[in-house]
């Protein structure tokens, strides 16, 4: 019976003893718990619009910001993996975009801050940026991929009236090979033109990004384009019509290549002073003294090799009616006349040899002549603008 009895007692000790042990384990997990507690960061991430938000704006929404904690990473792109640039200012406190974001687009964002203590606390979103109603697109000039002279002014013409010109400006940049300060000034509010302070260097590669998609333009019209656009400069051509000699000294890469004889306005029909850029080439045209308000004074169907040098009509271009004008005396309605024959077919005369030396960007001076200076904005001319007139 003893023995019974010592074997239960033995038992229950034994269980006692299993018994102790766990509420030991017991404690131990409680303590490990609480020292992982104590280690996770007091950092509090916060990303503005809300994870899931629709028809976000495109401008102004986008913030991240961080709490007993400083940012140190802020990633922001879109579903092709393209980035956002943005920076972390307030020392660590705030995360903004460097620039809008796209209409229609769909963003993620992952953001990471770290506390006093150098942990760490990270947070993801994702939204959608709204689709706009109205739309605006810029057109310009020149073309992509072209070659141009060196009077040749980046200008886009936008399809609507933009009220918001700085943010509109801000989206196009302008980068140079090799540098030089090129500055934007618009006419109106439908158009921006870009250019450096003297004509660009013989050579110079310029590249150009419209990353107009999502800039607000007006209240409620957004941008619709992102396209980048390249052109090269080519030689250095640079024409001086002298209205009183009645010649014109055409000099390429700052050496005179050919000095030949022209006509301009008569008396009443002047022609512009000023630095004039050829702005478009035209083997053949109509030029009918109707379109710029000279009634039915004139109306030629064939006018040969001519190239615009001024939005409202004027002209440098072959003449095959002026007779002994060329060289002699001003015999036109406001155009430069170069001697020329009928179809533009002799390459020897003047016009022809002109043109075909000519491009689009090339530069025609006017000097001498009784009328006043072009107007900047007439045309491809903003270099009848003083500099610092010109960046205001």
């Amino acid at each position: 019976m003893a023995l019974i009895c010592g074997a239960l007692l033995l038992a229950a000790t034994a269980c006692g003893g299993g018994g102790g042990s766990d509420a030991g384990a017991g404690d131990a997990k409680a303590g490990d718990s609480t020292k992982s507690a104590s280690k996770q960061s007091q950092a509090v991430v916060t990303i503005a619009p809300k994870n899931g938000a629709k028809a976000v704006d495109t401008s102004g929404a986008l913030k991240v910001t961080a709490a007993k904690g400083k940012l140190t990473e802020v990633k922001v792109e879109d579903a092709k993996g393209t980035e956002v640039a943005g920076s972390i200012t307030g020392e660590g406190a705030t995360w903004t975009p460097a620039s809008h974001l796209a209409a229609a687009t769909t963003y993620k964002v992952h953001a990471v801050a770290k506390d006093s203590a150098g942990l760490t606390s990270a947070e993801e979103s994702s939204f959608t940026t709204l689709t706009p109603k109205n739309t605006f697109i810029g057109n310009f000039r020149p073309e992509d991929g072209s070659t141009v002279g060196v009077g040749m002014p980046f200008s886009i013409r936008f399809t609507r009236g933009i009220t918001h010109p700085a943010d509109v400006e801000k989206a196009i940049t302008i980068k140079t090979e090799p540098a030089v300060d090129v500055r934007g000034h618009w006419f109106g509010n439908d158009r921006l033109d870009f250019r450096p302070e003297n004509y660009w260097q013989a050579g110079t590669k310029v590249t150009v990004r419209l990353n107009l998609d999502g800039v607000e333009g007006r209240p409620g019209v957004y941008g619709k384009q992102a396209k980048t656009v390249s052109f090269t400069i080519g030689r250095s051509q640079v024409s001086t019509v002298d209205a009183k000699s009645h010649k014109m000294v055409v000099k390429r890469d700052g050496k005179v290549l050919k000095t030949l004889p022209v006509t301009t306005g008569k008396p009443g029909y002047d022609t512009w002073n000023g630095q004039m850029v050829i702005s478009e080439r035209l083997v053949v045209t109509r030029m009918n003294g109707e379109t710029v308000g000279y009634g039915g004074e004139y109306d030629i169907k064939d006018v040969p090799h001519a190239q615009r040098l001024t939005d409202s009509g004027t002209f440098i271009h072959g003449n095959y009616w002026g007779g002994g004008a060329f060289g002699n005396y001003n015999a036109s309605h406001g155009c430069v006349g170069l001697r020329d024959v009928r179809g533009g077919y002799d390459k020897s005369v003047p016009a022809s040899w002109f043109y075909n030396n000519s491009m689009i960007g090339d530069v025609v001076v006017v000097k001498n002549s009784n009328d006043r200076t072009v107007a900047p904005d007439n045309g491809l001319n903003g270099w009848n603008m003083p500099w610092d007139e010109w960046i205001k």
